[in-house]
């Protein structure tokens, strides 16, 4: 929290109104004064944790006279005021943590030292699943069934709010994580008494989930990691990170009528992903921003990871103190935030033009109404071209071509639960082709293909066909927060009613808040009948479709899906569409803004133009176009203004951590170590301890390994370890059945991931997963190369065939290896499978920081180089030379690689290592992370 050191004079005194306060100030350090806002930030911090040794003056220096055109090569260690997590990151990490106390006792240390020493929230969003909706007792029916999947879980949550100090947990049904940090938990500004002196410094974050960055939008600099970097930091372990290039994006102009925060946000969206920005901060500034409401900066800061960067921030400003004000802070908060903010130059002055290392700019009065998709966040399409694009996309989905035909799997997928109690379905992201193509006799229909199938639903005959709408779904942390989006979609929805229109009943339609305050401001606004009567009732206050918990879609909607092989559509207000991840069902999926799912909801299809086409006939048989319906910006904000109140803020947020009486009723253990049940299959004990002694053992180099799997571009970590639902043929479904889980009951991955045994047999088992080790086979199966068989088979079955003969694994990958989702057992089931090594030609940050927490080594292969370019086709047998002189206390630069055919010939490189900064050599030395942290505290 703070050093011992203060070379430069920085700590002081400030005062505000009666209180006085400890600070570091900045404003004395040479070059400080033109730093970007978040920059300063960083600054602050190293000033008060500078202690001379992991710290020290040359590291500010550095940092203040930060050398904007230079590429990142100074490494800092900066140090999170505190931790957020979500239910399906966060058990794995009390897990941990529960595991490290035993393992601290075993090696004579005090288990009392494993505590989180900065605060730590979890909020329980991840679980709930849309199995009902429709109806008025859609959410108590949720609810209840959430409880029932997850209840040894939650318990095992509430034996660590007891059992560890400054730890929280936001019980289910109360908000989506994001939503609840702005709305609550985020201080902007953070006071803590050290030394017995009150101290105030800027509020900063990890978290346990990629879109932390959406706290960007109040001020606060804050991103995602994985679960074993979020819980080092939790034991007071600095994030070693290099100082990065910052992008300024300036914004001008105010957003026209008809378009969105939605459509800004995908408009910054595709520019910055075309930019190129990952590993960089993005920072706001210009005569624009006082005019971007602060629920519309906490949505673009939500997207910071579509576009790949690992913050997207607003600096401070009136607007941020208004929401301050809005949501429920004191006066006093507000009043030390402005003080704050002011005394440290980090209040957004317009004039002043910060030192950028790069710079765009967004005219925002040029941003038309947008979709994205079928399959990225970053695939923009105006929605006046979205029926022509959509049409283009469809031939992908529907056309053979050189691609792979349909699976089985996606049949087997579907048997796997029943649809009255379905869980999570498989959350996994973008694959390597554009999508899957069908099988089935397509005919064309102008020029789109066309296959309509007929089914019966309420009584009466539909025709359902490519593109048609079975999901539409206003949810995620993204849009949920925003209340100008949020009531533009009820009042179109008001309109669409008073007109007389319905939505088909092939739709499945959701409403998922992401805090009880938008269910408030629906209530005082008089919206809830009119959404509800075109089926958007309130069905939880979680991630729900965005995460993949969309539940199954209409029972004969899916039936007719899968017998003519339809390519249908969901449209959800989320942050992600990935291959798969919403639905097995649903081949193509689009973000859209809340009252673009309405919208589209009505249409029944995304083969439809809103301009020339009608959503349907009012009671007068009159046309009625989306035009009709639309409301104007300034209906939209005076509903707003005369339905929010601060009062909803402090009455939803009074009691935020006591839960409703089925929390509260909940059996909790007692105790400061967790009793672990040999019959749970949810909470297990993990192996990472298992036999470690005090000291680390010397790094080995490798050799004779094999390829467990050869992979292509953008496998992201969904792909790696899904979050969604668990074949019943798949290991870990056997692993269940095997442990008397009837398959009703198999629930998530994403819900077992305190159980390993699970996980590890989950990893590399998305059903969409492709090993090119394999011809024309789709999910998590790979060929054993030591009998020189071809068939298939499951990477769990192989990885312990490899195993028990003492074989050392690889994975080869192409680019953006490991994006999406923060996901740590995407690292730590790829150690436990035996993987020593993974070669990529360029990773996502938070994964390859991962895999070096579980001491598996990233390479890189030679600029322009890839396995199909160096002839690697993942049959050779690796060996890797130069591993060892990380023994000697540096880093080396490549590493030299031989791998041999099976004739006998070679290929040989050197491979870049991606261990990128000195803290990451002390992790990988010490086999991971959280043996380094253990072993630091041990010898503490």
């Amino acid at each position: 929290m703070s050093g011992t050191s203060d070379s430069f004079g920085a700590k002081g005194t400030l005062q505000v109104g009666d209180a006085s306060y400890q600070i570091y100030r900045i404003g004395g350090i040479e070059g400080a004064s033109d730093l970007p806002y978040s920059l300063k930030v960083l600054l602050e911090n190293l000033l008060r944790t500078e202690d001379g040794a992991n710290i020290t003056a040359d590291h500010i220096t550095a940092l203040a006279q930060w050398d904007e055109n230079a590429d990142p090569s100074t490494e800092i260690q900066f140090t999170p005021a505190r931790v957020i997590m979500q239910d399906f990151t966060g058990v794995p990490c009390i897990v941990d943590l529960a595991t490290m106390r035993e393992a601290m006792a075993d090696l004579s240390g005090d288990p009392s030292k494993i505590n989180p020493l900065v605060p730590t929230e979890l909020v329980i969003d991840h679980s709930v699943i849309i199995d009902v909706f429709g109806r008025a007792d859609a959410f108590e029916r949720n609810v209840e069934i959430e409880y029932q999947r997850n209840g040894e879980r939650y318990q095992f949550l509430r034996w660590g709010q007891t059992a560890f100090e400054d730890f929280k947990v936001v019980p289910p049904g109360t908000g989506i994580v994001h939503q609840v940090n702005i709305e609550h938990l985020a201080r902007t500004v953070m006071t803590r008494e050290v030394d017995g002196e009150l101290t105030a410094y800027p509020d900063t974050c990890v978290g346990t989930d990629s879109h932390t960055t959406m706290v960007n939008g109040l001020g606060v600099l804050g991103w995602g990691v994985g679960g074993i970097e979020a819980e080092a930091a939790m034991l007071g372990q600095p994030v070693s990170m290099l100082i990065p290039r910052v992008v300024g994006f300036k914004l001008s102009g105010a957003i026209p009528a008809g378009a969105t925060a939605t459509d800004v946000v995908l408009t910054i969206t595709e520019m910055l992903r075309e930019h190129g920005v990952v590993g960089k901060f993005v920072e706001f500034y210009g005569d624009g921003v006082a005019q971007v409401p602060l629920a519309n900066r906490a949505t673009i800061g939500n997207m910071s990871p579509e576009f790949g960067s690992t913050a997207a921030i607003f600096p401070i400003d009136d607007v941020t103190l208004d929401y301050l004000r809005l949501t429920g802070r004191s006066e006093d908060q507000v009043a030390l935030v402005e003080a704050y903010a002011k005394e440290q130059g980090m209040w957004h002055d317009p004039s002043v033009e910060p030192r950028f290392s790069e710079r765009l700019e967004l005219d925002l009065s040029t941003v038309v109404p947008s979709i994205a998709g079928p399959k990225r966040p970053q695939d923009r399409v105006a929605v006046t071209e979205a029926k022509e694009q959509f049409r283009n996309d469809l031939k992908n989905y529907v056309v053979n071509g050189n691609r792979i035909e349909k699976s089985s799997v996606d049949q087997e997928l579907r048997d796997s639960f029943p649809a009255s109690d379905a869980p999570s379905h498989d959350a996994h992201e973008e694959s390597e082709s554009a999508g899957r193509p069908s099988h089935s006799a397509a005919r064309v229909n102008g020029d789109r293909a066309s296959n309509p199938a007929t089914v019966t639903l309420d009584g009466a005959e539909v025709t359902i066909d490519h593109g048609h709408v079975v999901i539409a779904s206003i949810t995620s942390c993204t849009n949920t927060s925003n209340p100008s989006v949020m009531m533009a979609a009820a009042m179109l929805a008001k309109n669409a009613v008073e007109r007389g229109l319905t939505v088909p009943p092939w739709v499945k339609t959701s409403m998922a808040p992401g805090s009880k305050v938008v269910t408030g401001y629906f209530e005082k606004a008089g919206m809830w009948p009119y959404l509800e009567k075109l089926g958007f009732h309130l069905v939880g206050y979680g991630c729900t479709t965005c995460i993949g918990n969309s539940g199954p879609i209409i029972e004969e909607v899916s039936q007719a899906v899968n017998d003519n092989d339809l390519a249908v559509t969901s449209v959800l207000s989320g942050n992600r569409n990935f291959e798969g991840r919403i639905n097995p069902d649903v081949k193509m999926n689009y973000l859209a803004s809340p009252p673009l799912v309405i919208a589209y909801a009505l249409a029944g299809t995304m083969d439809f133009d809103f301009e020339s086409e009608p959503l349907g006939q009012d009671t007068d048989g009159n046309d009625v176009f989306l035009r009709d319906l639309w409301p104007s910006p300034d209906e939209v904000e005076r509903t707003i203004a005369s339905s929010i109140s601060r009062e909803m803020f402090t009455e939803d947020y009074s009691d935020v951590f006591a839960g409703d009486e089925r929390w509260q009723s909940l059996p909790t253990p007692d105790g400061k170590t967790f009793e672990w049940a040999d019959e749970s299959t949810y909470v297990r004990k993990p192996p990472y301890f298992e036999g470690m002694d005090a000291a680390p053992t010397p790094v080995e180099d490798v050799s004779g390994a094999r390829v467990l799997a050869k992979l292509g571009d953008s496998v992201t970590t969904d792909h790696i370890s899904p979050a969604g639902s668990i074949k019943g043929d798949s290991p870990a479904g056997r692993y269940l059945a095997e442990h008397g889980i009837e398959r009703k009951d198999f629930n998530s991955y994403g819900s077992r991931r305190g159980n390993h045994e699970v996980m590890i047999r989950g990893t590399f088992a998305n059903i969409r997963l492709r090993n090119q080790l394999l011809d024309g086979v789709e999910g998590g199966f790979t060929r054993n190369l030591l009998d020189g068989s071809t068939e298939p088979v499951a990477i769990f079955d192989a990885a312990q065939v490899y195993a028990e003969a003492g074989v050392p694994l690889v994975v080869l990958a192409g680019k953006e290896y490991g994006s999406g989702s923060s996901r740590d057992w995407a690292a730590k089931g790829t150690r436990l499978l035996g993987v020593k090594v993974v070669i990529a030609e360029s990773y996502e940050r938070i994964h390859r920081s991962n895999l070096i927490g579980m001491g598996v080594l990233p390479l890189q292969y030679p600029q322009g180089q890839t396995a199909d370019s160096l002839g690697l086709d993942g049959t050779e047998t690796f060996s890797f030379a130069g591993i060892t002189a990380l023994n000697e206390g540096s880093t080396p630069a490549t590493v030299h690689v031989t791998a041999e055919k099976e004739g006998g010939e070679t290929v040989e490189f050197d491979a870049v290592v991606r261990i990128d900064t000195p803290g990451e050599a002390d992790y990988y030395r010490n086999d991971g992370i959280l043996q380094y942290v253990l072993r630091s505290l041990v010898s503490a």
